[in-house]
């Protein structure tokens, strides 16, 4: 097999972004552009990856590096185009790295959503021979290189917008920016680029016409899907592809069978924080509601619920279980599990570490974080759990938490089996309360406690009869 150069045009400002990001690293998916285009290399089992690069040239190239040390199945290396003078320009700077050997795939570190298999295909029509061109038909193919074929249908020329005639404007087969084409051909073809058209510019398309006149063969893979080929100039642009991205994934699990209420209000991205690609993963008859976003890797277990406008990240949710609307879980990389049956919400909140049992009730304005709750455990509101150790069957009250930071180091609280912890109380760590024991409302334990003792700690009441509540002095 004919091995595979990736070279990613990557140099561009994005003026119309109005960022200072440079526009590769703008996010489609909660990734940077670029890092789609870079997971191909890894994709086509590529030999290397040549990223172009230029605005912002230092900000790209670590960004790349740090996408590509996850995955290491390809040498990863960079150029710079300084000026910018065009894409045959962008390309040129390539060549002391091309092999004679290998096939050279272009691409656009602005066009995120190609697929692999039009890619693979791509190369195959290459076969090693040929300069294959990735083409589209596009109702409106304004600003697009107009694909020139002759009286046979042969390719013949790719002609730019602002250099095409009325009549090459009409055509609607366009050039995608995407090409495979044997390096040992290219390499002497970007040699006698000129500049010598409206823009100045040296254009890559301009090696078809070269090709044309060597006796090479030209030939385009035609494609029906505009979104694999569509780039991102604006902020405008990059909302439709993102919508266009996400519809793309909801229809793809509602052909699994998974009811979406409305699968333009669903989003699967990627977690930048921890590397972890968006994955959705649901077992049968999984429901969910409408603005949903779900980060990382999400497992749903058979009959899962997600109420409307939950965030969801890095999680397990077992079969049953219930997440009531405006949930937030957030596993980072400790992940959270949520067991079967479990109802969570609405306004809940489970942090790195939460590990909820079977049946387990966690309601409003409960927050978890670090902590399990064994089977049948209930926080049903206003509560906060942290580094805990809670058994089964406890019923954790209103307004109560663990107080797990001495301001210096965390402790946990252990809180055994059917325990009755009453409303307003703080546990400081590091504490145990013993099974089958009840904390009286109010209270603040600062020590362990027996099974089946009631704990009370709080100051006694008093009670003054008649008391006059002290006045406002009368200003002078």
């Amino acid at each position: 097999m004919t091995p595979i150069d990736i070279l990613i045009m990557a140099a561009g400002k994005g003026t119309r972004m109005k960022s200072r990001l440079p526009k590769v690293l703008q996010r489609l998916a909660g990734r940077p552009l670029l890092h789609h285009v870079l997971d191909q290399a890894a994709h086509l089992q590529a030999r290397s990856a040549i990223v172009i690069t230029g605005h912002g040239a230092t900000e790209v190239e670590a960004a790349c590096a740090g996408a590509a040390r996850a995955d290491s199945s390809f040498d990863l290396k960079f150029v710079r185009q300084e000026p910018q003078l065009g894409t045959g320009h962008a390309v040129q700077q390539t060549v002391p790295h091309l092999r004679d050997d290998g096939t050279a795939v272009v691409l656009s570190g602005d066009v995120p959503l190609t697929h692999a298999d039009t890619l693979r295909a791509l190369v195959a029509a290459s076969g090693g021979e040929r300069l294959a061109l990735l083409t589209v038909t596009l109702p409106d193919p304004t600003g697009y290189g107009r694909i020139v074929r002759n009286a046979h249908g042969a390719v013949q020329g790719i002609v730019e917008h602002k250099d095409a005639t009325e009549a090459q404007r009409a055509i609607t087969e366009v050039y995608s920016g995407i090409m495979a084409v044997p390096a040992r051909l290219l390499t002497p073809w970007l040699a006698r680029l000129t500049n010598n058209n409206a823009q100045g510019e040296y254009y890559l398309t301009d090696v078809v016409a070269m090709a044309v006149a060597d006796g090479v063969p030209v030939v385009a893979h035609r494609i029906t899907d505009a979104l694999q080929v569509a780039g991102v100039n604006s902020p405008l642009q990059l909302a439709e592809l993102e919508r266009a991205h996400q519809l793309r994934q909801a229809r793809a699990l509602m052909e699994q069978g998974v009811r979406l209420a409305d699968p333009a209000r669903f989003d699967l991205r990627d977690d930048t924080r921890t590397g972890v690609r968006g994955e959705l993963v649901c077992d049968q008859d999984v429901e969910i509601d409408v603005n949903c976003v779900f980060t990382g890797r999400v497992e749903l277990g058979d009959g899962v619920s997600i109420g409307a406008n939950c965030c969801i990240a890095n999680a397990r949710i077992a079969a049953g279980a219930v997440i009531h609307p405006y949930t937030h879980i957030d596993g980072e990389k400790a992940g959270a599990t949520v067991g079967e049956g479990a109802l969570i919400g609405p306004f809940a909140r489970l942090r790195p570490g939460a590990e909820l049992g079977r049946e387990v009730h966690i309601g409003n304005f409960v927050e978890v974080k670090n902590s399990t709750l064994a089977d049948g455990a209930k926080a049903n509101h206003l509560a906060y759990l942290g580094d805990a150790t809670v058994g089964e069957r406890v019923n954790y009250g209103a307004g109560s938490i663990t107080a797990n930071y001495d301001g210096a180091n965390k402790h946990r609280t252990v809180i055994e089996a059917d325990v009755h912890v009453g409303s307003n109380c703080v546990l400081v760590a590091p504490v145990t309360i013993g099974a089958g024991g009840t904390v009286g409302g109010g209270s603040t334990i600062t020590k362990s406690t027996a099974p089946g003792a009631l704990s009370v700690a709080r100051g006694k009441q008093v009670s003054i009869a008649n008391w006059n509540r002290p006045a406002k002095q009368a200003k002078p």
